[in-house]
């Protein structure tokens, strides 16, 4: 899969900004170049907790899907992600495909395109702001239509953008 369009969410409810900024610059790294959404904030799903602040990042890649989600671990891992922590607990870092290409496929560990993408304004809406044109490959509409019908159930979880610097500093709009 040569120049494979990638689009992963990124999260954090522990030490939010920090640890976004450090997963930034691990995927930076290795994906270069980057682009990211604006940063949301949005109440936790699924537990009591923090806040979560969360984007999307996108990029194109030669790697595997395979290899892109050992990148991402890696990322995950430099932020203090414990690979056997709880599912529904605070994070340092949750990186998750959200779609690889046309690629749809089910087996442990990965179901793509992510099924959250079409649950969560906090996946959605970052994404769409992106790539409002992508065609999400099941759904065989774009990112931006979808998102468009989700927007008359956002209220239910709401989300408020937030500063990111690592976006600032690199001269993206935050």
């Amino acid at each position: 899969m040569s120049n494979t369009p990638v689009y992963v969410a990124a999260g954090s409810n522990v030490a939010p900004l920090e640890n976004l900024r450090r997963a930034l610059d691990v995927l930076d790294r290795h994906f270069a170049p980057i682009t990211v959404s604006r940063a949301y904030a949005n109440a936790a799903v699924g537990f009591a907790g923090d806040d979560f602040i969360n984007l999307v990042v996108a990029f194109q890649t030669d790697l595997t899907v395979h290899q892109v989600l050992d990148r991402l671990h890696e990322a995950e891992t430099a932020c203090g992600r414990e690979r056997l922590a709880p599912k529904w607990a605070p994070r340092a870092m949750d990186l998750d495909i959200l779609l690889f290409g046309d690629l749809v496929c089910t087996e442990p560990g990965l179901t793509l395109p992510r099924p959250d993408l079409l649950k969560r304004p906090y996946m959605l809406g970052p994404a769409a702001e992106i790539a409002p044109g992508v065609v999400h490959p099941i759904e065989r509409r774009t990112l931006g239509e979808l998102w468009r019908e989700m927007r008359a159930t956002q209220a239910a979880h709401a989300m408020r953008p937030v500063e990111l610097a690592w976006m600032a500093a690199r001269g993206d709009e935050a």
